[in-house]
């Protein structure tokens, strides 16, 4: 049952209820002239339960349940943190890597601990951003972001969050979380998918974006 008439709104919601998330995601998506919701204006949806194999399939299932519900246009990030020496760990289970209800401190300590005394070579990683849209009439679109780099031996800096403290892009000596917002955002797996997802939404919405 839908929670609002599908009316045609300048509205997109952001199935998600990580502040950081969609704290980072509108200022990414900043420039259109759209109203940005989330889950948290819909309190009435239960959790999205995420048991997909793959970060596509966790995006779209959560962006489609979420446009099913409230009838408008939405978007779903899906995004996790691939160690190639562990296997691709952690994988779609980044948030909780160190088991339920965890902090982003727990997930980087087990992360640290399965590395330790690892060299450079065997701490290779990329970060990978899935981003599903799906509009209120169904219509569902993908895109993709990565970001290669390796994970430090210690944490790093106090921006971001999740694996930011722990993640040096290549071409550079200094983690996410010390790289700070604007150089992090043109560069990250993120940054990378939403630019991709904005031109897919300004052109739904009928505005011009580069």
């Amino acid at each position: 049952v839908l929670i609002e008439n599908r009316i045609m709104t300048r509205e997109l919601v952001i199935a998600t209820r990580n502040k950081d998330k969609k704290k980072e995601i509108e200022k990414l998506l900043s420039g259109l002239s759209v109203k940005v919701l989330s889950l948290y204006d819909f309190p009435s949806i239960p959790p999205i339960k995420e048991n997909g194999a793959t970060f596509e399939e966790n995006a779209l299932t959560k962006a489609s349940v979420c446009a099913a519900k409230t009838g408008k246009f939405s978007i779903s990030d899906d995004s996790g943190l691939i160690v190639h020496s562990l296997g691709g760990a952690p994988g779609v289970y980044s948030a909780r890597f160190a088991g339920k209800n965890v902090t982003y401190d727990d997930n980087n300590r087990k992360l640290l601990k399965l590395l330790k005394g690892k060299q450079k070579s065997r701490r290779k990683a990329r970060f990978v951003c899935c981003v599903a849209i799906v509009t209120p009439e169904g219509k569902k679109r993908i895109v993709k972001g990565t970001a290669s780099g390796i994970i430090a031996e210690r944490a790093r800096g106090r921006y971001g969050f999740g694996y930011d403290p722990l993640f040096i892009p290549w071409g550079y000596s200094r983690t996410f979380a010390e790289l700070g917002e604007k150089i992090k955002n043109k560069i990250s797996h993120r940054g990378r998918a939403l630019r991709k997802a904005k031109k897919i939404i300004s052109g739904y919405f009928g505005e011009n974006y580069p």
